[in-house]
């Protein structure tokens, strides 16, 4: 079993099911781009839009979650963007 320190405060983000309507509200994503898994923010941590494919983004989030993933690709109603503002209490 391994030791894993999650560097963020990921308790903080809140919860968004994939089918509540801010997750399916028209979102654009773009490269560098800082998001959360919607539904369980835990699980995946925070990660970077690492680039956009045919309806998909891909994403790193670098082991920051309980998960330990590193990239993943997700449709956009997965995934919460994280304003550059709210980073600084993470």
């Amino acid at each position: 079993m391994r030791n894993l320190q999650i560097p963020y405060r990921l308790e903080l983000l809140p919860a968004v099911p994939a089918f509540h309507r801010r997750a399916r509200k028209e979102k654009e994503f773009e490269e560098g781009q800082l998001v959360y898994y919607g539904p369980s923010p835990g699980y995946y941590g925070i990660g970077e839009v690492k680039s956009l494919i045919e309806g998909f983004v891909a994403v790193d989030f670098r082991g920051t979650g309980q998960f330990g993933v590193h990239e993943d690709m997700f449709k956009p109603e997965y995934l919460i963007p994280i304003p550059r503002s709210t980073m600084s209490i993470l």
